[in-house]
């Protein structure tokens, strides 16, 4: 059976493991996101979960704010290595396996940018919202990032597919 969403009304006052459960919905299972977004949650009441992620998208931000590329925040790279590899044979998180399907073929070549990727950003994962665009587009984007070679950056970019993510999901568990 699928997992849905607790009525965004009802979310502050579950238990924390109800909190946490709709951030695995939202984002990717992982304590670092958890610890980090389910005092966003706790701290305020909200009218929709776009309004939540836009707050948690805060968060992030912040807790971006206190990682430099000589010093990375390990819990920030904890949240941003949450998301599986693109193209990974095996995605434990039912969503995020939906959202890569139309990435399967050609694995060789992703494998080996989700590799140049993370020896160019040790520490970070690739993330980007799909949404609907096929491998050659994805890898494109990917290649840029690489050439790109701004951690900071790619920090804030990594974070702000995970929120746009978070919203597409969203979308499609309450409907």
């Amino acid at each position: 059976m699928a997992q849905q969403l607790p009525l965004i009304s009802n979310l502050r006052s579950l238990p924390e493991d109800a909190q946490a459960s709709a951030l695995d919905l939202l984002f990717e299972p992982s304590p670092a996101i958890h610890s980090t977004l389910v005092p966003v949650i706790q701290a305020a009441s909200y009218s929709s979960y776009s309004e939540l992620i836009d707050q948690c998208r805060g968060a992030l931000f912040d807790l971006a704010a206190t990682s430099t590329p000589s010093n990375p925040n390990p819990k920030l790279l904890s949240v941003v290595g949450s998301h599986p590899r693109l193209g990974a044979k095996k995605v434990d998180s039912a969503q995020s396996a939906a959202e890569q399907a139309n990435l399967q073929g050609e694995g060789q070549q992703l494998a080996e940018l989700n590799q140049e990727y993370e020896k160019k950003f040790p520490g970070l994962r690739f993330v980007v919202f799909v949404n609907g665009r096929g491998r050659p587009e994805i890898m494109q984007d990917m290649r840029g990032r690489i050439d790109q070679a701004d951690f900071s950056k790619e920090i804030y970019t990594a974070l702000q597919a995970m929120c746009d993510i978070a919203k597409d999901r969203v979308s499609k568990l309450l409907k």
